[in-house]
């Protein structure tokens, strides 16, 4: 049986060409037939049908007469197999049927993927019968993973974390609730690369993977790193560095980034990508093979719609969480210890001896009668020493940030991984308290600050050595900056004036100053530099 297709005109200038644009139940089916999962145990509801009415001739459906028989089996098939295997349960009530023999299954680490089917979206909050209430909650805790998408594009995608879940150690049952009215909707055209998607699990690389892995590299002509967290957590930075300068190629800092995995005066560092699909891609244009180490794929923030990757890139992905490899759009993961197959890539990759020019470090904008944020950061970089580490939450500043600011070794920068406020001013004193020695320097955002401005108390009684730079522009400035991507500039709370935070320092006994201009700042820095324990700076700069 074929699968309709819907069908799309598309133009350009005279010529007008026709595009198949894919069902969200035919991309499924897709992942399921390249994950293996083509013996289908079920019991169908109503809700389940237009999912079964779908399904391609190469399926089979083994029809069970109540859902604990149902998914018994498919546990005896998975154990008997070894691979992953698909249920289709129906909604709650089958769900419930079921749950006995999903005790079974979890203890088991059975790799199973239960499909259940739910009412359509637009009557699941009136709880219309045969609603899955809360539909994600229902299994737990016996499933590894639970999940209903938030919409219907996001089910094919959803559908291929569920068998990399079920099967990436422990493997184990998983279960999704998917609205019956989705699988009709239009796929997202970058839904192609999940049936090719693979996930494997290796600690260290061995002698075979390891040649796999330099061989796809080594075909790759123009290649291009792009690196997170655990380069810095593994200590790692040298071997990201051999491995860049042994394929000649550029490096950048996946979005977002909680820590600094490269050098950012490396002749290689291009700096940190943007965190929207379009502008990961235009930056990522003209290369062939894109190498993530130690970083998800990718964290996207704001939205631009869009194809992920350049045609015809290709995405090798190594980190050490399932998650990031199962829940990925696009890629291929390995599973492993992120520095060690850094270490063993560097020197196993052929020396292609092509050595990059360096990107000059950007030039701070500058604003006549006030200071700009650009200024605090060429500031902090002209007296840096060796002793420094950086804390930011400046989220105005977080993608220029570590093109401006030099970053030589591991553990040397911090941010707020999730983009959770108040975690400037508390991690800059829990740092200082971990490291005595260090002088910990924190550039928090005036919005930012009010969320953890307690810290203060502890860095007097601890006397930790910490300078807290208040980036103050008086409103929420990447909040500002979304309202203007949103066409929401007339949302209220954007702004947050008249916070004297010298008073708020000096009332937690902290000695602080306030400045307006660079050669301010500078000399009030150069003081805090100087002092034996904690320092506020008040930095007004220009509003955005």
């Amino acid at each position: 049986m074929s699968i309709p297709k819907n069908i799309h005109w598309t133009s350009s200038g005279s010529d007008r060409s026709v595009e198949l644009v894919s069902t969200v139940l035919e991309r499924t089916y897709e992942i399921l037939r390249a994950q293996g999962m083509t013996t289908i145990f079920g019991n169908p509801g109503s809700n389940e049908l237009p999912f079964l009415a779908g399904m391609p001739d190469d399926f089979d459906y083994v029809l069970g007469l109540h859902e604990g028989a149902v998914l018994g089996m498919a546990d005896g098939y998975a154990q008997a197999t070894g691979g992953p295997v698909f249920v289709n349960l129906h909604a709650a009530s089958g769900t419930g049927n079921a749950m006995g023999a999903l005790t079974n299954a979890h203890y088991s680490h059975s790799p199973l993927v239960i499909l259940a089917g739910q009412q359509i979206r637009s009557t699941v909050g009136q709880e219309a019968m045969l609603s899955n209430v809360d539909a994600a909650l229902l299994p737990r805790p016996l499933v590894k993973h639970s999940h209903e998408p938030l919409s219907a594009i996001d089910v094919p995608r959803a559908v291929a974390q569920a068998g990399f879940e079920a099967t990436t150690a422990p493997a184990g049952p998983v279960y999704l609730s998917v609205p019956y009215d989705d699988w009709s909707q239009e796929a997202l055209p970058d839904d192609a690369l999940l049936p090719s998607r693979s996930v494997r699990t290796a600690g260290a690389l061995g002698p075979e993977l390891l040649a796999e892995l330099v061989s796809l590299i080594e075909s790759f002509e123009n290649p291009v790193l792009v690196l997170g967290p655990e380069i810095d957590i593994d200590l790692a930075q040298d071997d990201a560095a051999l491995l860049a300068e042994r394929l000649g190629a550029p490096v950048w800092v996946a979005p977002s980034p909680p820590r600094c995995p490269f050098p950012t005066r490396h002749a290689h560092f291009r700096g940190v990508l943007p965190p929207g699909i379009t502008s990961v891609r235009e930056r990522l244009e003209g290369h062939d093979g894109v190498i993530v180490l130690g970083a998800p794929v990718m964290r996207y923030h704001r939205w631009e719609p869009g194809a992920y990757l350049p045609a015809g890139a290709r995405v090798l992905h190594v980190t050490s969480d399932p998650g990031e490899a199962t829940r990925a759009p696009y890629g291929d993961a390995v599973v492993g210890h992120v520095g060690n197959a850094v270490a063993a890539l560097a020197t196993a990759v052929t020396d292609r001896g092509v050595r990059l020019d360096p990107v000059p470090a950007p030039v701070a904008d500058a604003v006549d009668g006030a200071m700009t944020g650009h200024e605090v950061l060429e500031v902090l970089n002209d007296h840096v020493h060796e002793s420094v580490v950086y804390v930011n939450e400046t989220t105005t500043l977080d993608v220029d940030y570590l093109s401006r600011i030099e970053i030589d070794r591991p553990g040397m920068y911090h941010f707020p991984a999730s983009g959770g406020l108040g975690f400037g001013l508390p991690a800059a004193v829990g740092i200082s308290l971990a490291k005595p020695d260090a002088t910990v320097v924190a550039t928090v955002g005036d919005g930012s600050a009010n969320y953890g401005i307690t810290a203060l108390y502890t860095a007097v009684q601890r006397k930790t050595r910490t300078i807290f730079v208040i980036v103050n522009n008086s409103t929420y400035g990447a909040l500002r900056g979304f309202a203007a991507r949103l066409d929401a500039l007339n949302a209220p709370g954007l702004d947050v004036p008249g916070i004297d935070f010298v008073h708020l320092a000096a009332g937690y006994g902290v000695p602080a100053s306030r400045t307006t201009t660079r050669e301010e700042f500078e000399a009030a820095y150069a003081a805090a530099l100087a002092a034996d324990g904690p320092v506020l700076i008040d930095a007004r700069i220009a509003a955005p």
